[in-house]
């Protein structure tokens, strides 16, 4: 196994160990998140716990990069 792979698989098991928000907050959250990093202030700062949520959470971290995406097209 990988070291990389160990290190996720821990993670998983651990939990996040910083604040996290659930998936509904989140996408509630989202357009703001990414408005905020587009225009370059601290989205982490200013919504603490979605990086953490997007890192452990597949299907809002999909959203998240969709929604770059789309707005990385319209630039």
């Amino acid at each position: 196994m990988q070291s990389r792979d160990l290190k996720h698989m821990l993670g998983r098991l651990l939990g996040p160990a910083e604040a996290e928000i659930g998936c509904d907050a989140c996408f509630e959250q989202l357009d703001r998140y990414v408005d905020l990093q587009v225009a370059g202030h601290d989205a982490d700062a200013a919504l603490p716990g979605l990086r953490t949520h997007l890192h452990g959470c597949p299907a809002c971290r999909e959203e998240y990069e969709s929604l770059r995406a789309l707005v990385g097209a319209q630039t």
